[in-house]
């Protein structure tokens, strides 16, 4: 084999590894060579340090090479502390979402806010899929690159595992209903931050207010934490029932949380506990419909 195709057997090998752990899109346009960044500043503290010892300096900072202060550009309005922001950005989502009484209003809601920044970044809003009038709402965590694609939640290789999931117990689209914790896509599939969960969950709530399912399944460590407020991970909230409830809720939803389809992906071992977890949530299923 020559050397050109070892090296290209190894960038295939290379993107096919990122394109499993999530990295299917570039950031930016260009790419930082951080290496030789690093070379450059080393560089030029090694000139400064030679030259402030030729001047008589002691040259013995490591820190960066000083530089006269930027010229001032024209009068800019200060902006507020990002936790400012933040707290303005709830309490926006907060009034938006309470004055929705459908879902149909709760969506264009959503599509007029500009509290969260991932819309600014995302292709298309990502809001729900199947019927809203199952008896089973799940949340998962945050679209990804497919379903920004396609403006539905779970339709990429996830998806496809939680369908296959849902047939196992009898349930389908038809059956079920599925939003997400956040409702644009993080950049480069990376969870979403507390702060961005935290503005979308007066959307979210009023969203589980609306349906009122008889079940509530949160899919992953992400949304479990948030809509269940635990702080334990998915690995001690599996298998277990508690009880939600909002100020607007007619009675409390049992909720239970499942591992997160994608992870199953990646961790198929995992898929022995989910099937229990799955069998639960059929008894239940069955023994509330007698």
């Amino acid at each position: 084999m020559t050397q050109t195709a070892t090296d290209s057997a190894a960038v295939k090998a290379l993107l096919q590894w990122y394109l499993e752990a999530g990295v299917d899109e570039a950031i930016a346009d260009v790419p930082q060579d951080r290496f030789v960044e690093h070379a450059r500043a080393q560089a030029a503290r090694t000139v400064a340090r030679e030259a402030a010892s030729t001047r008589g300096g002691t040259g013995l900072s490591d820190g960066p090479v000083p530089s006269r202060p930027p010229a001032r550009g024209p009068l800019t309005k200060p902006q507020p502390p990002a936790e400012v922001s933040d707290q303005a950005a709830v309490k926006d989502a907060v009034a938006q979402a309470g004055r929705a009484e459908t879902l149909e209003a709760l969506r264009a809601a959503l599509e007029g806010f500009d509290g969260c920044a991932l819309k600014k970044t995302a292709s298309s809003l990502c809001f729900t899929d199947g019927n809203p009038k199952a008896r089973v709402l799940l949340v998962g965590e945050a679209p990804g690159a497919e379903e920004d694609r396609q403006g539905l939640p779970f339709v990429g290789a996830s998806g496809k595992l939680l369908d296959r999931m849902l047939a196992s117990i009898g349930l389908d689209r038809t059956r079920a209903f599925i939003s997400n914790t956040v409702f644009w896509r993080p950049p480069g599939n990376r969870t979403p931050t507390t702060q961005e969960m935290a503005i979308c969950m007066p959307f979210l709530e009023r969203l589980i207010e609306l349906v009122d399912p008889r079940f509530l399944v949160t899919l992953g460590g992400p949304a479990a934490k948030s809509v269940l407020a635990e702080s334990a991970g998915v690995s001690k909230l599996r298998g277990r029932w508690f009880s939600y409830s909002t100020p607007r809720l007619p009675r409390p939803i049992p909720a239970t949380a499942l591992y997160h389809p994608a992870y199953l992906l990646r961790s198929p071992a995992q898929k022995r506990d989910t099937w229990r977890d799955l069998l639960a949530l059929k008894k239940r299923l069955e023994t509330e419909a007698e």
